[in-house]
C-alpha cells in the first residue's frame, strides 16, 4: 500500500469513526439528530427507532465505532510493521463490513423503506474502504481466496461426482463470461498488467505465459472469461472431426493425496463443426488455440482412415473465420479406441506430411507424450522438426505410469480405467522439457504442461526450457485465482533471479556448461 492508498484509508476510516461516534451520541444522549424528515424516501428517525438499529442488543453505531476503530489501528499496525498479518487483517474486515453495509442497505431500501442519510454514508464509506484495501492488496486478496477455496469450497466440491462438479464449474464460468460487469471487475483484480511477462512468440504476442491446457474446455465455453481471471492463453478441446460423447464413465476421478485427477474422457468434444459454430462470432482477449485429435471412433480401423481424419479436422477450421491463435496436434491421448499409433517414426512422419499439405497458416504445436524414453522422444523430435509448419512442442500429457513415486500406493490402487494428470507428470514431464530444450531450442518453442500448482513449479518448467506453462489439475486443487497468484508472483522471482523480462529465464537451468 502505497502513501496515497494509505492517507486516503485512514481519512475514510476516520469520517466513518466520526460519522459512528455521531450515530451513538445520538442513540444514548437523546441528541437532536440532523436529518432531513418527512420526505418521501429520508426519514433518519424512522430508520434509527426500528429493530434493525440494534444487534445482539448492541446499537449499529457502537460496532460501527468498533469497525472503524479497529480498521484505524490496523493501518497503522500496517505502515508502520509492513506485516502482511495487517493486510490480510484489513482485507478480511473490510470485506465483512462491505456485506454487513449491503445487508442494511437492503433493509432500509426493502423493509424500513426509508433512508438514513448517516447509515448510508457509513455503506458508501465501507464500499470506498473494500474496493481501495482490495485495489492495494490484490496478492493478499489471492492468497486468501485461495485459503477459503482450499479450506471450504474444495471440500464442498470433493464431495460430489468429478465430472458433475466439472460441468457445473463450465457452465457457471460461461454464464459468468456473458457479463462484461463481471469480468471487467474480476479483470480489475485478476490480471497483471507486468511487462516483464509479457512476450511474443511464435508471431503471437502473449501478455502473460501462464494457459489453460487442452482438455477442460473441451466445449469452448470459457473464452469470455478465462482472460479475467488472469489466463495469458488458453487451448480449447481437444476437438475432433465429428462430435464424441466420452468413454463410459466414470470418465473423471480425482486422487487428493496425489494431488492428481483420473482422466478417462477421451477426446469427449463437440465436434469440429458445432465447434466452430460456437465461436465463429467471438473476438478473443486472448490468444487461444484449437486442440485438434482424431475421432475416437470404432469406425476408424485403419492409420490411413485416422491420418484423414484428422487432417479433415484440420481443414474445416482453415476454411472458417474463427479468430483463434494457433493449433495443437494432440498425437498423445492414451484413451482412444483401436490400436491407432502416430508414436512411431513411420506412422508420425505420415500424419506431419499429409497435415503439411494443408499449408496451415496459423502455428501448430505438438502435443508429445511423456512415457517414451529419452531416445524416443528424441527421435520424434527429430521427426517433427523436419515440418516447417511447426512451431513447437507441448510437453506434456497424460501420466500412465503407475509405479510413479508421486502417486500414493492406495489411491493408485483403488483407480480405474484411464490415466493421470497433476503432480504424477511433474518429474518426467520436467526431463524431457530439459531434454528438448538441450537439443531443439533453436528449433522449437517448448510449451511447459503436468504438476503446476505454483509460480514456483511454472518458473521451474520456465528455467528448464519452456516458454509458456499449461495447467488444469493446478486450478481444481488450488482454486480459480491459481493463474493470477502465478503472475502476481512471477515479477518477484524474476527480480530474485536479477532478470527483467521472463523471456530471460527460459532456459537457464539446463544450458549445458561449455567444456572448454
Amino acid at each position: 500500500m502505497n502513501f496515497f492508498y494509505f492517507l486516503t484509508a485512514l481519512l475514510l476510516a476516520i469520517l466513518g469513526f466520526l460519522d459512528a461516534r455521531y450515530l451513538t451520541l445520538v442513540h444514548y444522549k437523546k441528541i437532536i439528530l440532523v436529518c432531513t424528515q418527512n420526505t418521501i424516501f429520508v426519514d433518519c428517525g424512522k430508520v434509527l427507532q426500528t429493530q434493525f438499529a440494534v444487534m445482539f442488543g448492541i446499537p449499529l453505531a457502537v460496532l460501527g465505532i468498533i469497525n472503524y476503530s479497529l480498521l484505524i489501528i490496523d493501518l497503522l499496525l500496517f505502515i508502520i510493521t509492513r506485516r502482511r498479518f495487517f493486510q490480510s487483517w484489513l482485507v478480511v474486515q473490510t470485506a465483512v463490513a462491505m456485506v454487513a453495509s449491503l445487508y442494511f442497505m437492503y433493509l432500509q431500501i426493502f423493509i424500513i423503506k426509508s433512508l438514513c442519510l448517516y447509515c448510508t454514508a457509513s455503506a458508501v464509506i465501507s464500499f470506498l474502504l473494500f474496493f481501495l484495501v482490495f485495489s492495494a492488496f490484490r496478492q493478499t486478496v489471492l492468497h486468501l481466496v485461495g485459503g477459503f477455496y482450499g479450506l471450504v469450497i474444495k471440500r464442498i466440491f470433493f464431495l460430489f461426482d468429478a465430472e458433475q462438479i466439472h460441468e457445473t464449474i463450465i457452465n457457471f464460468g460461461e454464464t459468468l463470461g456473458k457479463s462484461k460487469l463481471v469480468t471487467k471487475s474480476l479483470s480489475r483484480y485478476l490480471t497483471v498488467d507486468a511487462p516483464s511477462l509479457k512476450q511474443t512468440i511464435a508471431g503471437i504476442t502473449f501478455a502473460n505465459p501462464v494457459g489453460l491446457a487442452a482438455g477442460f474446455d473441451y466445449e469452448a465455453k470459457l473464452t469470455r472469461i478465462l482472460p479475467a481471471i488472469g489466463f495469458g492463453f488458453q487451448t480449447v478441446g481437444t476437438i475432433t472431426n465429428r462430435p464424441y460423447r466420452g468413454n463410459p464413465p466414470p470418465r473423471l476421478g480425482r486422487l487428493p493425496k496425489s494431488k492428481s485427477l483420473l482422466v478417462n474422457k477421451g477426446f469427449k468434444n463437440l465436434g469440429a463443426d458445432e465447434t466452430i459454430n460456437q465461436l465463429i462470432d467471438r473476438s478473443f482477449a486472448i490468444p487461444v488455440g484449437v486442440s485438434i485429435g482424431r475421432t475416437n471412433s470404432r469406425r476408424l480401423t485403419t492409420q490411413k482412415e485416422s491420418v484423414k481424419d484428422v487432417a479433415c479436422a484440420f481443414v474445416k477450421f482453415e476454411k472458417s473465420k474463427l479468430r483463434h491463435a494457433y493449433y495443437e496436434l494432440n498425437i498423445s491421448c492414451p484413451n482412444l479406441y483401436g490400436n491407432i499409433d502416430f508414436y512411431s517414426p513411420k506412422n508420425l512422419e505420415q500424419l506431419l506430411t499429409e497435415i503439411e499439405k494443408l499449408k496451415i497458416k496459423k502455428p501448430v504445436f505438438v502435443k508429445m507424450p511423456i512415457e517414451k524414453s529419452g531416445g524416443k522422444f528424441l527421435t520424434m523430435l527429430k521427426i517433427i522438426s523436419r515440418f516447417s509448419f511447426v512451431a513447437g512442442v507441448i510437453i506434456g500429457n497424460l501420466q500412465k505410469d503407475r509405479n510413479d513415486p508421486a502417486f500414493d500406493s492406495e489411491e493408485i490402487r483403488r483407480a480405474g480405467r484411464g490415466n493421470f494428470s497433476g503432480k504424477p507428470t511433474w518429474s518426467r514431464s520436467n526431463e524431457l522439457i530439459k531434454l528438448a530444450h538441450q537439443n531443439y531450442r533453436r528449433r522449437f518453442v517448448i510449451v511447459g504442461c503436468g504438476g503446476v500448482f505454483s509460480a514456483q513449479d511454472a518458473y521451474r518448467k520456465i528455467k528448464l526450457g519452456a516458454s509458456l506453462v499449461q495447467l488444469i489439475t493446478g486450478m481444481v486443487y488450488q482454486g480459480p485465482q491459481l493463474a493470477a497468484e502465478i503472475n502476481f508472483q512471477l515479477p518477484e522471482l524474476l527480480k530474485q533471479d536479477r532478470l527483467k523480462n521472463i523471456h530471460d529465464a527460459i532456459g537457464i537451468s539446463s544450458v549445458i556448461p561449455d567444456k572448454r
